[in-house]
């Protein structure tokens, strides 16, 4: 069986970051699939399109939508990007 070891000097802003991305990386997953495979119907069930008027209007709610799934996997995307 193969292994991997990875090492990071968490005192190293750099590593650190890196570290928290690869602890990250498997919530980070799952909200792509869940964008890739399960946002439409999410969509569908929870917003009535009817209700909104503009274009605008509609694509925040998908950004609300995106965001939720951001929050419930707890992915701080400000903690992982520079």
């Amino acid at each position: 069986m193969a292994k991997a070891i990875l090492e990071y000097d968490l005192n190293d802003p750099d590593d650190s970051m890196a570290h928290r991305r690869a602890v990250k990386s498997t919530d980070m997953a799952s909200v792509l699939h869940e964008l890739e495979y399960n946002l439409h119907r999410r969509i569908e069930m929870g917003i009535d399109v009817e209700q909104y008027k503009t274009p605008y209007e509609v694509s925040e709610a998908y950004r609300e939508a995106i965001r939720e799934l951001i929050d419930e996997h707890g992915i701080n995307i400000d903690e992982l990007i520079r």
